[in-house]
């Protein structure tokens, strides 16, 4: 269960980290007890249910919904939140923005000349141009990465990726980068929206068409593909009796003859020459029902009665709240959590017709969400790590840096991702990243022997040179300015607890804060002092003496934190 996996990562990480390098050491009995068990019921992560969460609204709380409904944490974005109300700060998590983003832009011209964009123009409407194509691919992967780092206080970035992970198709099997754009558009505008409407709209998607080979689908020679996961992992899952079997696969496949892709309009049309009209007839399973077949352009509305008769299965709504669920609180649903939180929320889920927002809003302000078996026990997703550690420690890409460069950065970044096992836009399959859904190690799957490694150099690379892509601009951690974000930055205790508390998903020992305050902020020195005078002198006289001084220590301390197990934890 959840209290056990997370000792176990515990131990693994710490493992890990033991062949790497020296650090603070870790109690982690001390650990488990005090905040991995906390008396939850044998077999059960926890007792607590979907009911309104009327605890106290701190800081903690505020970061546990950040951490998960964006990515990383802002300390200007949890001052936000502290001005509000529990029920106004996820109100404001669910408010999304209501303007699309600039779409992704040519900034590969210096590589590969775009006979029809210049640079600094999008091509998302662009003729499809075959010398471009791989260069498009990367700009759109890029210009997503950068959405992210970017992102306003919402949980549309989460959502966006959730879906995307949900329906998943691979930019580089569609071949076209537009494609790719316009399914990620449709998220976007339909992130908290109707999931009936999406899993429509993704039936009929151009990406989808191609990925799953919709538009070789005839009557002559029906493909199954889509019909399948369409049942199988889209909207009623798999593993539980009694089941949809082949017959009704091959009815489904039937129903969805006929839609073929305008590549000129990226957008996908009905033939019905394509299109079989006789009378699909499913198993006893959907009780019977029988799509009649149409002809002409009423074959399109078809598709209508297929999504009518999966709907009324009650599996639908328990599986996307599963999914949600695994998402947003944790991978491991016992059968408490199905009873007391998983069935709620479907029922809550019927009962708005289906419109995702209304879940996510009970899921969110739930006592089960605030539990504290639910805080910190996820492994960060590379993509939090990542991305998060740019937002958190408020990493800056220069203004002035032309389209070319800054989509250098995002592209870095995303390649950084894949380096750890999250390729944004390329999941390894149709089921998506394996972490989201693999038992029984679903999110442990992100750290092993290659993963945790690479996490820990990129994190000393940040603290120390950091990267340029080719733009002749470190990009790197500013630990001074970061320190800045500290309320009261020359007191070392309140300073240790303000990077414990971004930087970390579960707290330190008094003893473990007081090392590290000892040994790097104070120089081995014991009186507070010793860093209360430097920051003192730094910020009264910046020169190169006092910059290096608190740079050094700062840079040290953050260094020992960001290696430590608990920094992979959110």
């Amino acid at each position: 269960m959840g209290k056990v996996n997370r000792r176990e990562f515990l131990e693994q990480v710490i493992a890990e980290k033991e062949t790497h390098t020296q650090n603070i050491s870790l109690d982690k009995d001390q650990v488990y007890q005090k905040y991995v068990n906390k008396g939850a019921p044998s077999g059960n992560k926890t007792t607590s249910t979907l009911n309104p969460y009327t605890g106290a609204w701190t800081e903690e709380e505020a970061i546990h919904l950040l951490r998960r409904t964006t990515f990383g944490v802002k300390p200007a974005d949890v001052n936000t939140l502290m001005g509000m109300t529990m029920s106004q700060a996820v109100d404001k998590i669910l408010t999304l923005p209501t303007a699309a983003p600039t779409p992704p832009l040519n900034n590969y011209n210096a590589v590969v000349a775009d006979p029809t964009i210049p640079l600094g123009q999008t091509w998302v409407n662009a003729p499809y141009d075959s010398t471009t194509t791989g260069q498009r691919y990367y700009s759109f992967k890029s210009w997503w990465t950068g959405q992210m780092l970017n992102q306003d206080l919402s949980i549309q970035e989460k959502m966006v990726l959730f879906w995307h992970n949900h329906f998943a198709t691979e930019v580089l099997t569609t071949g076209d980068a537009r494609k790719s754009y316009k399914l990620n558009a449709m998220f976007r505008a339909n992130a908290l929206g109707n999931f009936k409407a999406i899993v429509k709209n993704v039936t009929l998607d151009p990406s989808m068409l191609v990925y799953l080979n919709g538009y070789l689908n005839t009557k002559t020679a029906p493909d199954e593909n889509y019909a399948r996961e369409l049942q199988e992992l889209f909207t009623i899952g798999k593993g539980f009796t009694p089941i949809y079997d082949e017959d009704d696969i091959k009815a489904a496949a039937k129903v969805l003859t006929g839609w073929r892709i305008n590549n000129t309009t990226i957008s996908s049309y009905f033939d019905s020459t394509k299109h079989d009209t006789t009378n699909k007839i499913f198993t006893s399973y959907y009780g019977g029902y029988v799509v009649v077949g149409k002809t002409g352009s009423a074959g399109a509305n078809e598709v209508d009665d297929l999504l009518d008769m999966i709907f009324k299965s009650g599996d639908v709504p328990l599986h996307i709240c599963r999914k949600l669920y695994r998402c947003f609180v944790y991978y491991d649903i016992d059968s408490a959590t199905e009873a007391n939180i998983i069935a709620p929320m479907a029922q809550i889920l019927v009962n708005n017709n289906f419109n995702i927002k209304p879940v996510m809003e009970a899921l969110l302000k739930s006592e089960h969400f605030y539990d504290i078996n639910s805080k910190a026990c996820f492994i960060r997703t590379p993509l939090d790590y990542l991305v998060g550690m740019f937002r958190t420690m408020n990493i800056s890409i220069p203004q002035t840096f032309t389209v070319d460069k800054t989509y250098a950065i995002w592209n870095y970044i995303r390649s950084y991702g894949s380096s750890l096992a999250m390729d944004l836009g390329d999941p390894p399959n149709v089921s998506g990243w394996p972490a989201f859904y693999q038992s029984p190690d679903f999110y442990e799957i992100w750290i092993n022997s290659t993963t945790l490694p690479k996490r820990m150099a990129f994190a000393d690379m940040m603290l120390g040179s950091g990267f340029s892509a080719g733009t002749g601009t470190a990009i790197k951690i500013d630990v001074i300015e970061f320190t800045k974000l500290c309320p009261n930055a020359s007191d070392p205790n309140y300073l240790i607890d303000f990077f414990v508390k971004y930087c970390l998903g579960l707290p330190l020992s008094t003893a473990s804060k007081k090392a590290l305050k000892d040994s790097q902020l104070l120089s081995g020195q014991t009186s507070d002092y010793y860093w209360t005078t430097a920051w003192t002198n730094y910020l009264s006289n910046p020169n190169t003496t006092n910059t290096n001084i608190v740079k050094t220590r700062l840079t040290n301390t953050l260094m020992e934190l960001l290696r430590l197990p608990e920094h992979h934890l959110c």
